[in-house]
């Protein structure tokens, strides 16, 4: 039986990965931010580990998540999903919503990332970050999330590079909008009308993702892009 630790469960394609997953008999290991949100994915995903892991507070990491999962000898993927964005010029933005969206996309997935990395190593396993494709292109507003997942990038090329040697895999997945919470939090941002039937959904972000998890041990697909089949102004 394979396990995976996914953050971001609780909505959007992180929930929708964690059920896939679930579906299929795989061992679950999920992140939940307080113990409230981690009781409600307990209930969800029957027989999964929960663990409590603000991920806005990566210095927390260190005593909550380690001890955790200080038992977890293998684990065949680390999926990171969670993310969070704020629009904003940079002019006007926020210190601490710079600061949450850097944290949680970016510093937080590099120290989970360095916890679990023996049991991926174990695994001979996948590390699969769910970047955007702001992670490629920075428009107007988008300078903090933008800034976070640019450097998630390069977390990965560089993951990747050391990883070689142990086996490990290192996939980015670059969605285009996704019809998610998170989207349509960002239409209200921009003063747009939320449509989802615009944007990618989240199973087939996932479908991406499952097929880069189930590929031969001897392939692996570093970097790939998810638009929908006809773009529109501002994907």
């Amino acid at each position: 039986m394979a396990t995976h630790l996914v953050t971001g469960a609780g909505a959007g394609i992180g929930a929708a990965l964690a059920r896939r997953l679930h579906e299929r008999g795989d061992q679950l290991v999920l992140t939940a931010r307080n113990r409230e949100r981690a009781e409600s994915l307990a209930d969800s995903f029957p027989g999964a580990r929960v663990v409590v892991a603000d991920l806005a507070d990566p210095a927390s990491l260190e005593r909550t998540v380690e001890p955790a999962l200080a038992d977890v000898d293998r684990l065949d993927s680390v999926q990171h999903v969670a993310g969070v964005v704020d629009l904003a010029p940079v002019a006007s933005i926020a210190t601490a919503e710079l600061r949450e969206q850097i944290d949680v996309n970016l510093v937080s997935p590099a120290i989970l990332t360095r916890m679990v990395l023996p049991a991926v190593r174990r695994a001979r396993g996948l590390v699969l970050f769910v970047n955007s494709s702001a992670g490629l292109n920075a428009s107007a507003d988008w300078a903090a999330y933008a800034a976070s997942k640019f450097g998630l990038r390069a977390l990965a090329d560089s993951l990747r590079a050391e990883e070689l040697e142990h086996g490990v895999r290192v996939t980015t997945v670059f969605p285009s909008r996704t019809a998610t919470a998170m989207q349509e939090k960002v239409h209200e941002q921009e003063g747009r009308v939320y449509d989802p039937s615009h944007w990618l959904t989240a199973d087939t972000v996932v479908d991406t993702i499952l097929h880069v998890l189930d590929l031969p041990a001897s392939a692996t697909i570093p970097e790939v892009v998810v638009r929908p089949l006809v773009p529109r102004p501002g994907t």
